[in-house]
């Protein structure tokens, strides 16, 4: 291989590698949620780090790779490669933020509400898996297959906050416990927001076309189908 395609290989890598520690936190942060687990918690809020670090990795080498690209598929993988690796890194991120959240649940008593956090928790989590998977595999039906599933994770956080914010009403006692699952609600809803993120871009990386703003519509006939495979 030419120096460029190896390069453009290692930037695969990398991003892959990301994906598979942003998706991993996810799954950590739902089981420490669900079993009070402070001490999981704890590891998770530490691991951050390890997915900003991919973050700078990819952004410096596709910064590299951008003046050397000739070749229209190959600027959209690298340009794609950015924005996927910022959407992981703010995966991280949210992760982190529930992951703090659960290290103060756990000091306190259990509220007693039978909140949707662990349905919303398993959306979200199979939302980034399926984007991820649409990437790999280069895979635009299925990265818009996915993109409506957003709107199910929206209602939950609104249905979320909203028995929140009735039971501060009724125990103003439980104010404290109620922010964090609020917290938590959100930021799950903004992992799902992610995953989308990363559908709309699968989509452009394989057909040239920007959806962001559009919806996830059927691509018209003799659209571009695919770039080299990952």
């Amino acid at each position: 291989m030419q120096p460029f395609e190896q390069q453009l290989a290692a930037l695969k890598e990398q991003l892959l590698t990301m994906a598979s520690h942003a998706e991993s936190a996810v799954y950590r942060v739902i089981e420490a949620l669900g079993r009070r687990d402070y001490d999981l918690a704890l590891r998770i809020e530490a691991d951050d780090t390890v997915i900003d670090r991919f973050e700078v990795d990819v952004d410096d080498l596709a910064i590299k790779l951008l003046p050397q690209a000739s070749r229209a598929s190959d600027l959209r993988l690298i340009t794609v490669a950015m924005k996927v690796s910022q959407n992981l890194e703010r995966v991280g991120d949210e992760t982190t933020t529930i992951a703090r959240r659960v290290q103060e649940l756990c000091q306190d008593a259990p509220l007693k509400l039978s909140l949707d956090l662990p349905h919303m928790a398993t959306l979200a989590a199979q939302m980034l898996k399926r984007a991820l998977d649409a990437f790999v595999r280069q895979d635009p039906a299925a990265a818009r297959a996915l993109i409506p599933e957003d709107k199910k994770v929206d209602l939950l956080n609104k249905q979320n906050h909203q028995q929140l914010a009735d039971q501060m009403i009724k125990d103003p006692g439980s104010v404290t416990r109620c922010l964090s699952l609020m917290v938590i609600s959100k930021s799950l809803e903004r992992i799902a927001d992610h995953a989308k993120n990363v559908a709309e871009e699968v989509v452009y990386l394989c057909e040239a076309r920007d959806i962001r703003h559009t919806g996830p519509q059927e691509p018209p006939p003799g659209a571009a189908s695919g770039v080299t495979k990952l």
